[in-house]
């Protein structure tokens, strides 16, 4: 199951994946986003310190080190740079100021993705997979 870049003649799409923690669902698509030829990143709306460890080893399972990454604070840059802004199945409406809100409404998918936060690892690879394929319908409508 090892993603590959696609070949388009269209400029890439920039996608901001939005999860509360941006430690796992969010650092997954953004990986698989950038593989399949999208501009991307993730950010959080309360970022935990560090990446998921289990979503790590289930990430290198495939291929794609996200062990650098660093979760991201959500910002008004962020949803100002993306053409679309995808939610990953948690409630930004409840933590997200106004203003920053009512940008994203314009442009936002959203993704019901259940948190691999404290899951085991059989559960993280079915959840990995969810978003691989999700991604890919992203990119098949594009």
């Amino acid at each position: 199951m090892s993603p590959e870049a696609g070949s388009s003649a269209k400029p890439p799409t920039r996608i901001l994946f939005v999860c509360v923690e941006n430690a796992g669902r969010s650092q997954m698509a953004e990986a698989f986003a950038k593989r399949l030829g999208f501009e991307a990143m993730s950010a959080g709306t309360m970022p935990a310190s560090r990446v998921n460890p289990v979503v790590v080893s289930a990430m290198r399972e495939v291929g794609i080190d996200v062990g650098d990454s660093k979760p991201k604070l959500m910002n008004n840059q962020m949803v100002e740079w993306a053409d679309f802004v995808v939610t990953m199945g948690c409630s930004v409406e409840e933590v997200c100021p106004a203003p920053l809100l009512e940008k994203i409404s314009r442009k936002v998918i959203r993704w019901d993705i259940e948190d691999p936060k404290g899951k085991p690892i059989e559960d993280i690879r079915r959840i990995r997979n969810v978003i691989l394929e999700k991604v890919r319908e992203l990119a098949a409508s594009r």
